[in-house]
């Protein structure tokens, strides 16, 4: 029987697992907006010292992880497992920092969900009693994601007012099974949703469904509504999505208003920061949790937040194919501690 399970996708763990720790690494742009005071460690070398950006998304990764387990006191060999994946093909970035560490690793893609979903089953396996000390973490990066999915940055491309701005950008959080600090008190697997958006450069479109339908979905589960958190707060929908959200969610009778934040129009400012719709990538939730709302939990500046990161589930083939966007989205319920 699954005693932990509510409704048909959400669940409460029996101990709500602690986050006693995280980290954020982000890049120049990124420091330069309001959150680049936030951050434990910023840099303005694009690189990170490598050579590929590809290779410096792996050492944002690296720089993440150690910087985390510095701020726990502990060591890499006190990880139970590391829950993390990223936007490359094969999630390179993820698993190359933990090449040879001997910690064991699941490798995730949940595209700009995956901290959310990082979190998620990091909190199961903490809550289910699997593991004690659990990473959950990812990573992003402006010119390795417009590498692979776009056109090269020589070319010029221009953007059109929906294209958002791939955050430069690395968040890792420790959850574990006792400690001080904010708590997993619930969590909603979300749903793949596909209406039949087929443009690469409005992926806010495409996943504000996918956030409507795990907002919802999380708040039948467990009898929950908006007025119950402080804040509800969507993983780079950037300021159009955004928009649609609201728009989805009025026509559905449910009032986000003055409890909906995005990672995405906070990470950036769109009044001097020439990102167009905002942030997006999976290093945009990542290190907005961190630097922006954990924080303020851990304070009791917030006591209740529903984190959910949303996600565009496309791939180079498929967008070349012109077949259309799904959306997921994974909601995880946090509240204050100290």
């Amino acid at each position: 029987m699954a005693k932990q399970k509510r409704g048909k996708q959400s669940f409460v763990p029996e101990i709500p697992p602690v986050i006693t720790a995280w980290a954020s690494v982000a890049g120049k742009k990124e420091s330069e907006g309001p959150l680049g005071h936030s951050f434990d460690i910023a840099r303005t070398d694009t690189y990170f010292g490598q050579k590929t950006w590809e290779q410096a998304e792996k050492r944002m990764q690296q720089m993440a992880l150690d910087t985390l387990v510095q701020k726990a006191g502990l060591s890499l060999e006190n990880l139970d497992l590391v829950c993390s994946g990223d936007l490359l093909n094969q999630c390179i970035s993820s698993s190359f920092p933990l090449r040879n560490t001997g910690i064991p690793h699941i490798g995730l893609y949940g595209a700009c969900s995956t901290m959310a979903e990082s979190l998620m089953l990091a909190a199961m396996a903490v809550g289910g009693g699997y593991a004690d000390r659990v990473a959950a973490m990812t990573s992003s990066h402006f010119a390795s994601s417009e590498r692979q999915y776009r056109f090269p940055l020589g070319y010029g491309g221009q953007r059109t007012p929906t294209a958002q701005w791939t955050v430069t950008g690395s968040g890792a959080v420790l959850v574990c099974s006792e400690g001080k600090g904010p708590r997993i008190e619930s969590a909603t697997v979300g749903t793949v949703t596909d209406l039949g958006i087929t443009d690469a450069n409005n992926m806010g479109a495409a996943m504000a469904p996918a956030a409507l339908a795990t907002i919802k979905a999380h708040f039948d589960d467990l009898h929950t509504g908006p007025e119950d958190y402080d804040r509800i707060v969507t993983g780079d929908l950037g300021q159009f999505g955004k928009e649609m959200l609201l728009a989805l969610a009025r026509n559905e009778g449910l009032n986000l208003g003055g409890k909906l934040e995005d990672c995405g129009t906070l990470i950036f400012d769109r009044n001097k920061q020439d990102v167009h719709s905002g942030g997006s990538g999976c290093g945009c939730s990542a290190i907005t949790l961190c630097a922006e709302f954990l924080p303020k939990l851990r304070t009791g500046k917030l006591k209740k937040i529903l984190f959910c990161g949303t996600g565009a589930l496309l791939s180079p083939t498929s967008t070349q194919q012109g077949l259309p966007i799904p959306g997921v989205c994974h909601a995880v319920c946090i509240t204050g501690g100290i």
